[in-house]
Parts: structure tokens; C-alpha cells; sequence
């Protein structure tokens, strides 16, 4: 597990289907309403304080001020994205965004990540979907003027840097990108496929967010001229500062920063108009996948019109879950898909409602394609039943007010005031957001599906199993011998702006020691008591994970974890599906190597019941036979996806190599297939009684709520939970491959999936601190030394990174990257190169005060939720680090010295003892790694067993 539970960022997101949903997802900030602000039409829903005014120049401004913890969040918004675009140049907005974290005029190049790392920074990114992009980072509140600097230079001086060498490298970067996520994904090429029948040719939406390799390599440097001149301008932009700021400082800031900027020409209107899909649209895509899917998708109301909301309710009631009814009757009781979902995509232009659902082993997408359309039919045809419209509006009311937690990053408070200015022209809307909600009603619902989910009005795709059409690829130009300069100026110099703003003072974080008690029978309890929001998360953590597995059984720990919620002796599997819904609730179980965990999440004035449903599911599980083998069936179906996806594929093959079949860290969580269809109710049960006993658990809390009445809830929930003796895991030694190299053959893949392995060290090591602040110099964050040199000066990957894996026992190292196919010999050449590095070129002052400074600057960022409290506390009672850990952790971080990271650099960092894992195309890639002189190489099937 890792040391802290964090939000940060290392690399740009694009969005290839907007992840944007109906915002019903999260945030905004609490407080109390200015007075110029119109009453809030809920008296239940938290209130937003905010002041917003305009410059001179037209950048919006808003500012919300929540001093819960020393951050702040600054988000950017402009107002433009693919659905401005030019024919020809589909996925520019998104090569765009990359282009704005190169150099501007006064920042360096290559400093914008480095010194906001530096700063603490707990939330760095950009991303772009069709109608908007935006950037953002959650600083250390002393950090605001920095944060500012950095956005305000690449707004009005960004031209004066930009050259044909930074516009090379990211083209490059975005091109792998698109191979990791889309092409190299298994279902990502019938996705885009999806898109572009429900939208003509021409139209914005047509060609996605992340656009095609010869339009993003057409790209010239006059068309980034002429967009930022367009759309990068003050008054197509707004600015929301959310978090624990001054209000008249950071008006003195943004002022100084922005004020002076140029207005731009006024931005053009979008004028494209989607037109009706008339008659049903039908298609069938081969993709290298083993399990079929169905794809339905219509065009729908637009984004906060009428029908918007009544979507996303819609959406929810048919496939949001285990409480849904596509999940129901598919996967519970047809038992004919692996999974299923509805979503409603809100857009300007014309929102998309999919539904998809993904077959299990011997079952066909025409069955899945019947069983969905005689639940639309029943949709349509009567109205739905009150309880599924209350278990809807609540799983998406408790998710925007448990939203309101987060400041900033993708969907936080700052990027939901951002969105409503920008869809609304207001920032004041989240009352009236949570009324659409409770206004909608069974008849209305019913009128959406009539009107709007019809057969003539819809697309229909069949992915199968195939050889997918081949995509498009323009040769990777070579580097620019001489770079091209930008040298355009828009706004006049202002030489003070060389300066690196210097920090505020600090505000550190007063974070309290949780309080904790012991029940008699040794359940211990956590609480870290957090006012302000009525939300309380929990987890029920055991220390007995997938270590305790019997060797002969991998996967029993997490197959246990998953039986949980599939009935009890009072409730079958559907009915606690059902009252978590009605609840507005999530509850969920999952395993690790060293612990079991149990989360839920609730408003505080449920959670009591939200409690009880935890304490049912941990104490009483029954493990019906006929859930068993269907979650069997799932877990094996599961396995068969795996193989498809060339990531986990290597994740699985790398643990094999490194430890081999007689060690449980050399598996999955979910086993092998031989271990999954052997498992039986017994195994499972015995497992269960020896494990589950409170003196191996902890129920650890955070929200809104006191000890007293915790301990008065657990002593009712948990109290008559009998002792005993859990398991002690047996670990024996790890048997490493012999081979320095393992292939894995993917025919076709675009990417080949690398992995540089070796075993690392415990959790309990006396190495650890300078481990990890080595690590993070070395690939931990995104200006680190692997990452710069693959993506920055190379262009071989969208990212790469390395970590260690500290678990009771020691974990694996590994560096990770996806790296296109013709450069694989070349970018594993440069992994071990930065990996001797650490050796040959040691830490330097400045990486180790970055890497420490990022490590005790961002800690405010890993509590600014109470999800993100529980899993940190959750993490001191697994490892016994102490309750006080947290308060003596940057104390600790600050501590290492650079003797002492290269001292575990040599341990650690032994090139000799590191196998390469390659996952990709062996015809292409083999004899690239051949020429390197590794050592032997094997060749391994996709669950890390010897190619027979």
C-alpha cells in the first residue's frame, strides 16, 4: 500500500468519451451565501459562498474562500475545446493543452511541473473535453502567488516561447497517447467508432477529443499561433480560487498577474447544429477482445436543459449499479453479461445516453442486445416504481454534497464553480442543480424514454471478437535539427515577471491525532472527527489480506471479500444492493496483499443505518451457493479480460517472474483460473471464521461525527463479534526467473507495455524514507528523471514512472511505461541508464529538496476528504506506524539526506538483479531487446506461465 492516499497528477488527461457527466458528480464549497446572491431554492443543501467580478480586460474571476485546510485550488477554464476546432485539424484543443505546459516567456522550460512538485502541489493537470478546457493545481495556501505566476505566463506570453521543437516532442506525446488509451486499449477503437456514428462527419464531436494521427501530426506551428491568438485570451477565460486565501491578497494577486494582459478579438459562436438520428444506425466492430459487447447510444437533451436531469436519473435507474435494473436482470439473474452500464454524457451540442454491456463466456451480443431492449420497453411503457427514483436522486445527491469535500482537481469545488460559470454564465447554481433532481418524477421519467430512447432515434454496435481495422499511422518525423522559435509577442514585457514568486508564509496543517478506543472484545476504533459537511466515511480493515492465502489457493482472501455483500442471513444479495441505494449510501469490499477492507459512505444522518448494513455484511455473511457460482462465473470472465488488456497483462506476468508460483505475491488478487473454479463455500467460510475476528480489525471513521456516539453505534453493531486467532501469513522465498528478458506476444499492439523489476523492500525497512524520496527523483513524479527523459526529450511515451511497493513482505520495484513499438530496445536502453544514474550521477540538492519538499508540502492534500483520511488512518493501523504518524511525518521526510538515498540507491537499484517484462508485438520487439545483450530471454503466456 502506499504511504499516503493522494490526488496528484503526473501526467495530462484528455478524455477520449467526456468523463464530464451531467456535473452529478461532485463539489462545491460551503459557507454562507453573499448578500447579493438569490436564496437557495433547497434550505437542506449546503450553501456556496463566492464573489465573482470581471476585469477590465474580461476575465471572470471567482473566489470562494474555505479555510478546512491550508490549500488552495486555482482552476482555469477556457472556453473552447474540440467543438471549435477547423476541419482537418481534429484533436488540436487537446494537442493544445499539452503545448501550455511547455515554456512562456519568463518560465523556464521544463519548470512548470518541477516547481509546483516543489511547492507541494497536490493536484496538477490540464484536461480538455469537447465544449471546454482547463487547467488547475491545489497548492499549499502560502503557494498561491506561484500558482498564479505560472497561469498568468502561459496566458499572455506563452507565443513568445512556443517553438517547433516543443510542438515536435509533444506531437510525439500526444500520438502515444492516443496508442495508450485508445488503440492499445481493448474496447478504445469501437468506443471512437461509437462517437462517429452518432455524429456526422464535419460535425465537432465527430472526431473525438484526441483527434487522428494525421491531423495531429499536420499540426504547424502557425495553427498554435493562430489558436492561442483565437481562443487563449483573458475574455474567453475564467478563474475560480477556492480554499484557505485572503480575499483582498488574492485580488492584490490576480490584479498584479492578469490585469495587465490584452484583451482578445471576440470569440466566435459555435454555430454547428446536430442533426436527429432519424432511423437506427447499426454496426459491427472486430476488436482483440475474447468477451463480446453491445453498445446502444442515443443523442440526448442537452447539458442543464430540460431532460438533462431526467437522463441522469434515467441513467441510474437502468444501469447505475447493483440497484440497477439492466444489472438485475443481466448479470443477476439472466446471468448473460459480465457487466453493465448506463450513462448520460452532458454536452452543448447534444448529450450522449449509452448504455453497454459486456458478455460473459458463451453468450452472444444478440442476447445481451434482446435483454436490453425488453427492459427499455418496460421504461417506456409504464412508469417507474417511486423507490427507484428515490434510491437514484440519493446516490447522486450524497455524491455532490460528499463532492464538496474536495477543493480542486478534475470535478472539485473550484471545477464545479468553473462549469456552471461557464454552461450558465453563473457560478450560483447548486441549489437549483440538486432541485433539477427532486424534480424529477416516475412520469417524467417515463416521458424521456418515449420521447427520447427510441428504437429509429439510436445506434446500435456489436464489438466481437476480431482483427480490428487497421488505424491509420503517419511516419514519427525526425528531431528538428534546429528548432523553429516562436518569438511572437502579444503582451508587452514586464521584466518583474522573471522572478519565481518566493512562498507566503507556511500554514501548516493542524492535523489532529485521531482518537481511539478498544472494544472489549479487541475491535479497535479510529476517528478523525471532521466538522463542517454531514458526511462520514468508514472502512473495516483487517490485517489479513492475499499473503494468507494458502499457496495452493491464490485469490481466496479477495474471493471472501467479494462474497460479503452477496447476502446474509437476513438479506440476499439485491437487497443490500438496494437499501445502500436508498440510503444514498456506497459500500464496498476489496482485498490487498497484507489487509481486507470494507468501505462505506454516507451523510451523517445515515450513516447509523449505513453502519448496521457494514457490521451485516462482515458478521453474517452466508455465502449462498448460487452467488458463489455466480460470482465465479464473473471472477472467470474477469480473467478472460485481463488477457485482453496488455497493462494488467504485464502487472500479472511481472509478479510471476519476480516470484514465482509458490509465493502469493506472484498472483493477482483474483488467482488463476485453475484457483477460481476451485474454491468452494467451505474453503471460503473457514476462511471468513479465522480472519474475520475483531481483535484483527479496526473500524476506522472520518466525518461528521464524535467518539460517543461512534463507540455507542459499534458497541450496537459490532459488540457480540467473538475473538480469535487469525492467520499468520507463511511466506516463503520468491523463485525469480532466471531470464533477464519475458515477452509477451500481443500480435498487432501499437504499444508494447514495459516493465524494469526487481524486488524491493518491506514496509517495516529502516529504508524506507530515503526509498521513497529516492524513488521520487528517480520516476515518482512527473518532472523526474525517467519521466523527462522517455516523454519530454525522447517522445517514446505518454508517461513513465517508477515505485516501490512496500508491503509486510518486500514488494516489487518497477519502472512502468507504455512505449511505441519501433522504440521499445531504445526506451528500455534509457530506463536502465536513469536506473545506474541514481549510482552514477547521485540525488542532487536541488532533486532532494524538490522530492522532500513535495513529500511534507503535500501532505495537507492527502486529508481533504474524509474518504482520503480513512484510507491514510486505515494505513497506521495495517503497518502499527503509530496514531501520531501523520504529525511526525514531514519531520521524517525532511530527515533524509542524500547519502542516505544513494546509499539506497546502490541496495536497491541493482540492474543485474532487474528483468525487463515486454508486452507487445514479439515479432517487432524481440529483436530490438536481442541487441541490448540483457541476457536470456523467455517468452510467456498472458498469466505469466512459460509459452508452451
Amino acid at each position: 500500500m502506499p504511504d499516503i492516499y493522494i490526488m496528484l497528477n503526473k501526467s495530462y488527461v484528455s478524455i477520449l468519451f467526456v468523463l464530464v457527466v451531467a456535473l452529478a458528480g461532485v463539489t462545491s464549497c460551503i459557507g454562507t451565501r453573499d448578500a447579493n446572491q438569490s436564496a437557495s431554492t433547497s434550505s437542506d443543501v449546503p450553501r456556496i459562498a463566492f464573489e465573482k467580478y470581471t476585469l477590465p480586460n474580461g476575465l471572470d474571476v471567482i473566489l470562494s474562500r474555505d479555510q478546512r485546510v491550508p490549500m488552495v485550488a486555482v482552476n482555469l477554464w477556457y472556453h473552447v475545446g474540440p467543438a471549435n476546432e477547423e476541419p482537418g485539424r481534429t484533436g488540436f484543443a487537446h494537442l493544445f493543452e499539452h503545448m501550455m505546459f511547455q515554456s512562456s516567456k519568463h518560465v523556464p522550460p521544463d519548470s512548470h511541473f518541477k516547481l509546483l512538485e516543489a511547492a507541494g502541489a497536490s493536484d496538477i493537470n490540464g484536461t480538455t473535453d469537447y465544449d471546454r478546457t482547463n487547467y488547475f493545481q491545489t497548492v499549499p495556501s502560502n503557494q498561491l502567488e506561484l500558482a498564479l505566476w505560472l497561469e498568468s505566463d502561459r496566458m499572455g506570453y506563452l507565443l513568445d516561447k512556443v517553438d517547433q521543437a516543443a510542438l515536435s516532442n509533444q506531437q510525439d506525446v500526444v500520438r502515444n497517447e492516443r496508442r495508450q488509451s485508445v488503440e492499445n486499449q481493448p474496447y478504445g477503437l469501437a468506443e471512437e467508432t461509437l462517437i462517429q456514428n452518432l455524429f456526422p462527419k464535419g460535425h465537432p464531436y465527430y472526431g473525438n477529443v484526441i483527434g487522428s494521427h494525421e491531423d495531429i501530426q499536420a499540426v504547424k506551428l502557425d495553427d498554435v499561433r493562430r489558436f492561442f491568438k483565437q481562443y487563449y485570451s483573458p475574455n474567453n477565460a475564467s478563474l475560480a480560487i477556492v480554499g484557505d486565501f485572503d480575499p483582498a491578497f488574492a485580488k492584490s494577486l490576480v490584479e498584479k498577474y492578469f490585469s495587465t494582459l490584452k484583451r482578445g478579438a471576440d470569440v466566435p459562436a459555435i454555430r454547428a447544429e446536430t442533426p436527429k438520428i432519424t432511423s437506427e444506425r447499426r454496426k459491427v466492430v472486430k476488436a482483440r477482445v475474447e468477451l463480446p459487447r453491445v453498445y446502444l447510444a442515443w443523442v440526448t437533451s442537452p447539458i442543464l436543459k430540460p431532460g438533462d436531469a431526467d437522463a441522469d436519473i434515467a441513467s441510474n435507474v437502468l444501469g447505475g449499479g447493483r440497484s440497477s435494473r439492466l444489472y438485475k436482470k443481466l448479470v443477476y439473474e439472466k446471468q448473460i453479461a459480465q457487466s453493465v452500464s448506463a450513462q448520460q454524457y452532458s454536452l452543448i451540442l447534444g448529450s450522449v445516453f449509452q448504455i453497454e454491456a459486456t458478455a460473459l463466456p458463451g453468450h452472444t451480443v444478440e442476447e445481451l442486445e434482446k435483454a436490453i431492449e425488453e427492459e427499455l420497453n418496460a421504461f417506456r411503457s409504464a412508469p417507474v416504481d417511486a423507490s427507484e427514483v428515490e434510491r437514484a436522486r440519493n446516490t447522486i445527491e450524497t455524491n455532490m454534497i460528499g463532492g464538496l469535500e474536495r477543493l480542486g482537481g478534475f470535478g472539485g469545488v473550484a471545477d464545479r464553480l468553473n462549469s456552471y460559470n461557464h454552461y450558465l454564465g453563473t457560478p450560483d447554481y447548486l441549489a437549483k442543480d440538486i432541485e433539477r433532481y427532486r424534480a424529477v418524477t416516475a412520469a417524467s421519467l417515463q416521458s424521456f424514454a418515449k420521447d427520447q430512447l427510441t428504437t429509429n432515434s439510436r445506434v446500435v454496435m456489436h464489438v466481437v471478437p476480431g482483427e480490428p481495422e487497421a488505424v491509420t499511422q503517419v511516419p514519427t518525423p525526425p528531431a528538428s535539427a534546429a528548432a523553429q522559435a516562436g518569438g511572437e509577442s502579444i503582451n508587452p514585457d514586464e521584466p518583474w515577471r522573471t522572478q519565481v514568486p518566493r512562498a507566503g508564509q507556511a500554514r501548516p496543517l493542524q492535523l489532529a491525532t485521531p482518537a481511539s478506543v478498544k472494544l472489549a472484545n479487541g475491535l479497535t476504533l479510529i476517528l478523525s472527527e471532521r466538522r463542517g459537511l454531514p458526511i462520514v466515511a468508514a472502512n473495516l480493515v483487517l490485517r489479513t489480506g492475499s499473503d494468507a492465502n494458502p499457496l495452493d489457493k491464490p485469490g481466496m482472501a479477495n474471493f471472501v471479500a467479494a462474497m460479503l455483500d452477496e447476502g446474509t442471513a437476513k438479506r440476499n444479495a439485491l437487497q443490500i444492493a438496494d437499501d445502500v441505494a436508498r440510503l444514498g449510501a456506497s459500500l464496498g469490499t476489496n482485498s490487498s496483499m497484507d489487509a481486507t477492507t470494507i468501505s462505506a459512505r454516507s451523510l451523517t444522518k445515515n450513516f447509523p443505518a449505513t453502519l448496521e448494513i457494514l457490521s451485516d455484511v462482515v458478521l453474517n455473511p452466508s455465502f449462498p451457493a448460487e452467488e458463489i457460482e455466480r460470482q465465479r462465473a464473473s471472477r472467470l470472465a474477469g480473467l478472460v479480460q485481463q488477457r485482453d488488456n496488455p497493462a494488467q497483462v504485464a502487472a500479472q506476468v511481472t509478479a510471476a517472474a519476480l516470484y514465482g508460483p509458490k509465493h502469493p505475491y506472484g498472483y493477482s488478487e483474483v488467482g488463476t483460473e485453475a484457483s477460481v473454479k476451485a474454491l468452494s463455500k467451505d474453503d471460503m467460510a473457514a476462511f471468513w471464521k479465522q480472519n474475520f475476528v475483531p481483535n484483527n480489525a479496526a473500524l476506522v471513521v472520518a466525518g461528521d461525527i464524535s467518539m460517543d456516539e461512534l463507540r455507542m453505534l459499534a458497541e450496537k453493531s459490532f459488540g457480540g463479534w467473538q475473538a480469535g486467532t487469525p492467520a499468520q501469513a507463511a511466506l516463503g522465498a520468491p523463485t525469480t526467473t532466471t531470464a533477464k528478458v519475458v515477452v509477451v506476444d500481443k500480435p498487432g499492439s501499437p504499444q508494447t507495455q514495459v516493465r524494469v523489476a526487481s524486488i524491493g523492500a518491506a514496509r517495516s525497512s529502516p529504508d524506507f524514507r530515503p526509498m521513497q524520496v529516492m524513488n521520487l527523483a528517480l520516476g515518482g513524479l512527473f518532472s523526474s528523471r525517467i519521466n523527462m527523459n522517455l516523454r519530454e526529450q525522447h517522445g517514446y511515451t505518454y508517461g513513465a514512472s517508477s515505485q516501490f511497493a512496500f508491503r509486510r513482505a518486500p514488494g516489487p520495484f518497477q519502472v512502468a511505461s507504455g512505449v511505441r513499438t519501433d522504440v521499445t530496445g531504445p526506451a528500455v536502453t534509457e530506463i536502465f541508464k536513469e536506473v545506474r544514474g541514481m549510482v552514477e550521477r547521485p540525488v542532487s540538492e536541488d532533486e532532494l529538496k524538490k522530492a522532500k519538499d513535495s513529500m511534507s508540502n503535500s501532505l495537507p492534500g492527502a486529508f481533504e476528504s474524509s474518504a482520503n483520511a480513512v484510507s491514510n488512518f486505515s494505513n497506521v493501523f495495517i503497518y502499527d506506524l503509530g496514531l501520531d504518524y501523520y504529525t511526525r511525518y514531514a519531520e521524517q521526510v525532511n530527515a533524509v539526506t542524500a547519502e542516505q538515498t544513494l546509499a539506497a540507491a546502490r541496495k536497491y537499484l541493482v540492474p543485474g538483479s532487474m528483468i525487463v517484462v515486454a508486452v507487445g508485438d514479439k515479432a517487432k520487439i524481440e529483436p530490438q531487446l536481442k541487441k541490448l545483450n540483457l541476457g536470456a530471454i523467455e517468452t510467456r503466456d498472458t498469466e505469466g506461465r512459460p509459452a508452451k
